[in-house]
């Protein structure tokens, strides 16, 4: 009997020593705990929405020239669309374009200590240049225009534009560049210079084989938006895109960073500028 009763007591002495905690309420909460991360974790991006820096930079497409309103062109449209979504506080817009620029004074520009800065602390970049370097080789050739007078300016265009995006991702590796295609804005009423369309073309290809050459660098298509619209999408000067053109070149840059993963797209960068903080 006494040896049943001490093996009783062995088992409950050692039950009471395994489950025993000098810290009471630990178990508790470590799990309180265990599960506030876990939630965390699960949370969508949404739940945390977020301030971006988007940095417009180039010619008159960026000034906005053509714009009723004077807001900057596809500015405000691009914004309303990123400020919509969930994921998106506040996004803050600063535009560098000016009127006439080509890609040799963009080159300049870049070097400007107020755009370094913006540049350097943007999530998004977005270039609209060439326009104006294709305009060159028009004017000095109106008289007698022809395919091969454009390719000598193609290769320096592709040697500059190579060197703004390289110099755009040496000040800011983890930055989204977003680079607006070149569209032909005499089709409708010049029909006779249908070679142009070949250029736009040619030019286009070029701009995309620099872009491939980096991370997260893209190519934003226009140039079908306005030779495929019903509607005039030209300002009264035949050459700039008037407030629906604008808008629909908005639309296509969402478009495109929808379609790369836009969370993806400005989640590194916006980590990045955490742990700089």
């Amino acid at each position: 009997m006494k040896k049943v009763l001490t093996f009783l007591f062995i088992c409950f002495f050692l039950f009471v020593i395994c489950n025993y905690s000098p810290f009471p309420g630990t178990e508790r909460v470590n799990s309180i705990k265990q599960t506030g991360i876990s939630l965390k974790q699960e949370l969508p991006e949404e739940f945390f929405p977020k301030d971006i820096q988007v940095v417009s930079i180039g010619d008159s497409l960026t000034e906005g020239v053509g714009d009723s309103t004077g807001r900057g062109g596809y500015l405000p449209y691009l914004e309303k669309m990123l400020e919509k979504k969930k994921s998106i506080n506040n996004a803050e817009f600063y535009n560098f374009g000016v009127r006439g620029h080509k890609t040799s004074q963009l080159l300049e520009r870049l070097e400007t200590i107020e755009v370094k800065k913006a540049v350097k602390e943007a999530d998004i970049v977005v270039i609209t240049i060439g326009g104006n370097d294709v305009m060159k080789v028009v004017r000095e050739n109106f008289s007698d225009l022809r395919l091969k007078d454009f390719e000598g300016e193609k290769e320096l265009y592709k040697d500059r534009l190579n060197k703004i995006i390289f110099r755009i991702k040496t000040l800011n590796p983890d930055s989204t560049v977003l680079l607006l295609g070149l569209y032909n804005p005499f089709f409708k009423w010049f029909s006779d210079i249908k070679e142009m369309n070949l250029v736009i073309s040619d030019w286009n290809n070029t701009s995309k084989t620099i872009l491939s050459q980096y991370d997260k660098a893209y190519f934003v298509e226009v140039a079908d938006i306005f030779m495929e619209s019903p509607e005039n999408l030209l300002h009264k000067d035949y050459f700039h895109p008037n407030d629906i053109g604008y808008k629909l070149i908005a639309e296509r840059m969402f478009q495109t960073l929808e379609s790369q993963g836009f969370e993806e797209l400005t989640k590194e960068r916006i980590t990045a500028k955490k742990e700089e903080n």
